[in-house]
């Protein structure tokens, strides 16, 4: 028997060894997965992200935001929104969703946040909502009613005015209200811009500008997706057409992490940069209290068991010494 007692132990001591280098190793790629959900994202993991663009702009005002978001290997959808109906541009918007797989960065400028917050209601791919300057209602609440919550917007200067005083209703050959709204050439780089363009390029968006239809400001909202999807805003502190005051509320009350960013309404035209970093930060779900700091629970876990392992080994190597003596 005596012999035999060596011979135990050898076979123990690198059993004693590999258990706990075992449980570190399978700790490994738990621990790197989730340092990769803070760092940098692997290009399998990046959310595609769906821009949408709100009243009087089109697709193309995003183009310095894909660009840089494409630079970092993101898949990008600039989503051309109808601008006919708060339902019907939803429910567009929300077939187009369907259509993408894995995860979504859904982000809205203007009108396009209501857009979004109709259209990602119920769908399990919309990881996050970034608000860019935009509309975020509550169920039941049209968008020219959260305009006029806070003093700030300059659509009009009359309330009572059946059409608001800085748009012009351009007739389309049908009934009275079958018409388009614009902002006046004139009014344009006061209302959108906050004359923060030259005048040439204000001159040039009030000429490209897409109309809305009227109902798009009339019609309520229904459930609201921020309600289940966490959300980012930005809020343009010089903002004339939905008013700062008016973001400030809807951002705060959906609890968005929000950024401010000294801008006019049409952020995109003069701070893209500060768009870009605020999507980044949705798609990272950099949010402040969530960031991951210290240990993850199965990382702890798995340590734990690296630590029996060894304490484990170290009684087994105490008993065959002991044996031995």
């Amino acid at each position: 028997m005596k012999q035999l007692r060596p011979a135990r132990t050898r076979r123990i001591l690198p059993l004693a060894l590999l258990l706990p280098t075992a449980a570190l190793i399978s700790a490994g790629p738990a621990v790197s997965s989730e340092g990769a959900g803070h760092g940098e994202l692997t290009e399998s993991a990046k959310p595609t992200v769906v821009l949408v663009h709100g009243a009087w702009a089109d697709a193309s005002g995003w183009d310095e935001v894909i660009k840089s978001l494409q630079a970092k290997g993101y898949p990008v959808v600039a989503a051309a929104n109808p601008l006919r109906s708060l339902s019907g541009d939803s429910a567009y918007l929300a077939a187009r969703l369907k259509a993408i797989k894995g995860p979504i960065v859904l982000v809205g400028h203007s009108y396009g946040g209501a857009v979004i917050t109709n259209a990602a209601t119920g769908n399990p791919n919309v990881k996050s909502l970034v608000y860019i300057a935009a509309f975020a209602p509550d169920q039941g609440e049209s968008t020219l009613q959260l305009t006029a919550k806070y003093p700030g917007s300059r659509l009009t200067d009359d309330p009572a005015a059946p059409v608001p005083t800085a748009l012009d209703a351009v007739p389309l050959g049908g009934g009275p209200t079958d018409v388009d709204l614009y902002i006046k050439p004139d009014k344009f780089s006061d209302v959108f811009l906050s004359d923060r363009l030259d005048e040439s390029r204000a001159n040039v968006l009030a000429a490209a500008q897409r109309p809305v239809a009227p109902v798009t400001g009339e019609e309520p909202s229904k459930t609201p997706a921020w309600k289940t999807i966490p959300s980012w805003y930005l809020v343009a502190t010089d903002d004339r057409t939905i008013g700062t005051q008016n973001l400030r509320y809807m951002a705060k009350r959906a609890g968005s992490t929000t950024v401010e960013v000294d801008a006019p309404h049409a952020v995109m035209e003069t701070d893209p940069g500060d768009i870009t970093d605020l999507i980044l930060q949705a798609a990272h779900d950099t949010r402040p209290g969530l960031a991951s700091t210290g240990t993850s629970t199965s990382a702890k876990a798995l340590a734990g068991v690296a630590l029996l392992a060894v304490t484990g080994g170290t009684a087994l190597l105490l008993s065959s010494r002991r044996s031995r003596t």
